[in-house]
């Protein structure tokens, strides 16, 4: 099938069996040509590297990709400079978003005809060609941080019709206030600070919408109510993974790079599974919450035996862990160097997210006011005290539960040495359950958090 209206029909019908696209859409999605906002040169993932792909090499292939509804269109590598031979990239810098689930995070969104959006990373522009359709052109505000891509997205735009959509070229961070304020804010793009902007520039009683996640785990959807006192609260609705927002991009860390010195490394043992601390959504969730600035890459035995090393790392405080997983065994080998003790941090995070009762990720709860982020669980949990908040920046607990509060504006990437000196009493004290739920024994931790725009 190469037909371009008959592929849109099937990717429409596909995402409403899904259950992804919601009535109100329905049309826009029909009425917007996908392929059209794809560029001709796009990439693919093999193996470790993108490997590009020319339309003219395959046109009905090329076709048949854009239209296919769970489908990622890679379309700039290496921020527009791919740096192997024959275009080959190592980083994906911008793309469009699979169909299914540009659908989930409309619906997310809420917005209605009329509405007025700001939507943070144009990518190709097929996003904000379809916010266009259902609610005026005129209507929707976009802004790309990368002038090559907006470029493109302006041309693409104004050839389907939807060229009266203000296409910004700028930093998405700061908003657009000549045109505050908005009914919704759309991110295409991962934070893990909410920028204070969006929620400025959104009128009482309107939404922003966003990818949240950690150094641990890019793979949220966040949804924030903003109040009439300029503070927006909510939670994750949805699992998506986008790239990080320019300004609060992590650095792609290869371990190879973050390890050093393995001869001097502290070696223990431990009885837990690094499966569970990797592979159950909730609970790494919950590790990259508690655990700041962590990362972990698998490395994969060359032969069939089964056994792998997980890494943990965390380049900014140059500190490493390794548990290697031998299939069978009922201990695991750990060492660990640097002056975190990342796997440490990790399992007690782990445990303390068990005896807490598993919570799954709907229930972090989030606070966004001009001084600071928070995040803290939907009730109060009862381990071996009452009440057990943590607050990591100080102030009271809202509801009980686990308080993260950022009050830091500090650069992007940096790691604020009042946390590495600090974090073991937060992880190794209180996750071990020890009673610190009274208000004059919160634990209190300086840290700055810290990452583009897709469609």
């Amino acid at each position: 099938m190469t037909d371009p209206a008959a592929l849109r029909r099937r990717m429409v019908d596909d995402l409403t069996t899904g259950g992804f696209l919601e009535p109100g859409w329905r049309e826009a999605f029909l009425a917007v040509p996908r392929h059209a906002f794809i560029p001709d040169l796009v990439w693919q993932e093999q193996r470790r590297d993108l490997v590009p792909f020319h339309r003219a090499d395959d046109p009905s292939r090329w076709l048949r990709l854009a239209y296919a509804s769970r489908q990622v269109m890679i379309t700039q590598v290496d921020d527009g400079h791919p740096v192997g031979p024959g275009l080959i990239g190592d980083c994906i810098s911008s793309s469009a978003s699979q169909p299914n689930v540009v659908a989930l995070m409309l619906a997310a969104l809420g917005a209605q005809p009329g509405m007025r959006v700001c939507e943070i990373g144009t990518g190709t522009g097929y996003n904000a060609a379809l916010l266009a359709q259902r609610l005026g052109a005129d209507h929707v505000t976009s802004i790309e941080v990368d002038p090559e891509v907006a470029t493109r997205a302006r041309a693409a735009l104004a050839r389907t019709g939807f060229g009266a959509v203000l296409v910004i070229t700028g930093d998405g961070a700061h908003g657009y206030p000549p045109r505050a304020p908005f009914d919704r804010v759309l991110a295409t793009a991962a934070v893990q600070r909410v920028p204070y902007a969006w929620v400025a520039q959104t009128r009482p009683g309107g939404r922003v919408v966003t990818p949240w996640g950690t150094a641990y785990l890019n793979g949220a959807l966040l949804s924030l109510t903003v109040g009439e006192e300029g503070t927006a609260t909510g939670r994750l609705v949805d699992n998506v993974a986008f790239m990080w927002l320019r300004d609060q991009r992590i650095p792609l860390t290869w371990v190879r790079d973050c390890v050093y010195d393995e001869d001097n490394a502290a070696v223990s043992t431990t009885d837990l599974h690094p499966a569970r601390v990797t592979d159950d959504y909730h609970a790494a969730l919950a590790i990259g919450i508690l655990v700041p600035d962590c990362e972990y890459r698998y490395c994969q035995a060359r032969d069939d035996s089964g056994e792998y090393t997980v890494w943990f790392l965390d380049p900014n405080s140059r500190s490493w862990a390794s548990l290697d997983y031998l299939p069978g065994a009922d201990t695991h080998e750990v060492n660990q160097l640097g002056p975190r003790r990342l796997w440490d941090e990790v399992e007690a995070a782990y445990r303390w997210w068990v005896r807490a009762g598993s919570p799954t990720a709907e229930r972090w709860h989030f606070t966004v006011t001009p001084q600071c982020q928070e995040i803290y669980l939907d009730q109060e949990i009862s381990l071996d005290s009452p009440g057990g908040a943590i607050d990591l920046h100080g102030g009271n607990a809202p509801r009980g539960g686990v308080v993260l509060h950022d009050a830091s504006g500090g650069a992007a990437g940096k790691h604020h040495p009042a946390f590495e000196v600090r974090a073991e009493q937060l992880v190794l004290a209180h996750l071990d359950a020890r009673p610190v739920a009274q208000a004059d024994r919160l634990i209190t931790i300086g840290h700055t958090g810290i990452a583009e725009e897709g469609d």
